[in-house]
């Protein structure tokens, strides 16, 4: 889809839904919600935070609630997105006739009270250790200058080097490879930077 300036641009553009589309936009700004365009689709939030948006795709239309997970869904209406969606959840449509504003209503102001709440799916936190090879980790513990120097390394750096020893074969090679690495680490360049643009 082209980018879109406006929400009402957004719904012109999905004219095979632009009077659905119209009235999930009466219903959402008869509440509290700011509406907003992000990722060129119309998006909803409290205090800055994003509650829902809606859209329309080829053969539906519908709303989308980034923390549906929490809706009591007592009208068994809401879908997961896909099995790795953890929190969003939607709400679709194929015609006018489909859409009960009441029920739509209040999915709306559930999904605003659980906002103010604070219930929201938190994302996880990476496991930012990295597991350094013995190889690796005896040439560390000899030469504390080239130990700090990885210390204070991105995670992603330090794992582009762990990688880089690990698949090698040949404990020689692995060994050869410690020695081409050192002095990039002690200056504190990743493996790939010189790949990698500004």
């Amino acid at each position: 889809m082209k980018k879109v300036s406006s929400i009402e641009e957004y719904i012109e553009v999905n004219s095979h839904f632009a009077n659905e589309l119209q009235l999930l936009r009466e219903i959402i700004n008869a509440t509290e919600l700011d509406e907003t365009l992000k990722w060129n689709s119309p998006v909803y939030e409290i205090k800055g935070k994003k509650v829902l948006g809606f859209g329309a795709f080829k053969h539906h239309f519908g709303i989308w609630f980034f923390n549906g997970i929490f809706l009591k869904d007592e009208n068994n209406l809401l879908v997961s997105a896909s099995e790795t969606t953890k929190g969003l959840r939607q709400m679709r449509f194929e015609k006018m006739k489909d859409i009960d504003k009441k029920v739509v209503l209040r999915y709306v102001k559930e999904a605003i009270e659980n906002q103010k709440l604070g219930k929201e799916i938190k994302p996880e936190k990476k496991d930012k250790t990295v597991d350094v090879p013995n190889e690796l980790k005896l040439v560390l513990d000899e030469n504390h200058v080239l130990r700090d120097a990885f210390k204070i390394m991105a995670p992603y750096k330090q794992r582009e080097y762990v990688e880089y020893i690990e698949t090698a074969k040949r404990q020689e090679t692995k060994l050869a490879r410690i020695e081409k690495i050192k002095p990039m680490i002690i200056k504190g360049v990743g493996l790939h930077d010189k790949y990698k643009k500004n």
